[in-house]
């Protein structure tokens, strides 16, 4: 006899997709960083948010690494951030 599962704990797909989301979208701030794609891209701590810009390439693999941090891509490649280090994985 099999004892059925318990549906009140969460599931590791659940929290293993939340993680790979986030991973995404600091992915897509430095993508776009990279390429000077215009927009306004904030990151501080889990809260990413990024206006225009464009998603990574499948086979980017850039990341930021900073905790903090916020940037302005202008049109004609004018880039103010407080961001200086660099896009390479570690």
């Amino acid at each position: 006899m099999q004892i059925p599962k318990d549906s009140t704990q969460p599931s590791n797909s659940a929290t293993t997709s939340v993680a790979q989301s986030d991973e995404l979208k600091l992915k897509a701030i430095a993508y776009s960083l990279d390429a000077l794609i215009p927009g306004i891209y904030l990151w501080c701590g889990p809260i990413r948010v990024r206006l225009w810009g464009s998603l990574p390439e499948e086979n980017y693999s850039g990341t930021i690494h900073s905790l903090m941090g916020m940037a302005l891509v202008l049109p004609g490649y004018r880039i103010y951030s407080t961001y200086q280090d660099s896009y390479d994985p570690r």
